[in-house]
């Protein structure tokens, strides 16, 4: 059995963030300095929006990652991303799990993301944690170019 723990991201983490979402062709695809924002919590102006950092550990060595901005009592998952070897194994379900619980303790009301519509591995796992679908965005992504569903999770 592994052990398998979520703790805040470190700026230590930076390159295996960048190498997992790399490989992740469902994840935001960052650049460096994206990343770097994260930990650049000596420069409050770098960040309109205070953002959070999770990760996931299993064994000692970081294999995903989810990153959440607040604004107010509302927040947005902006990325998430679990390494290939460590898919459908209940890790990104235990990342979107604890960044919920972080909100609600900081007082926060309801959760947004957008997720590509043919991405049904993702579709799933936010049903399961019951974000419902409330808009839909066209062409927001590209290569290739498709649609992004708008999904909300509040707390009841």
């Amino acid at each position: 059995m592994s052990s398998v723990r979520v703790r805040p991201a470190e700026a230590a983490d930076l390159s295996r963030l960048v190498e997992i979402a790399s490989h992740s062709v469902t994840a935001a695809q960052w650049n460096q300095t994206e990343y770097q924002k994260l930990f650049a919590l000596e420069h409050p102006q770098a960040q309109p929006q205070p953002r959070t950092a999770l990760v996931v550990e299993q064994d000692g060595s970081v294999v995903g990652f989810i990153v959440g901005r607040q604004a107010d009592h509302e927040w947005e998952i902006e990325n998430i991303a679990v390494t290939g070897s460590a898919r459908r194994c209940g890790l990104g379900s235990r990342l979107v799990g604890e960044l919920l619980g972080l909100v609600r303790s900081r007082g926060g009301k309801t959760v947004f993301l957008e997720v590509r519509e043919s991405n049904r591995a993702a579709r799933s796992l936010y049903e399961k944690w019951a974000f419902i679908e409330v808009g839909r965005r066209k062409m927001y992504y590209q290569n290739p170019a498709e649609d992004a569903l708008v999904l909300q999770f509040k707390f009841p």
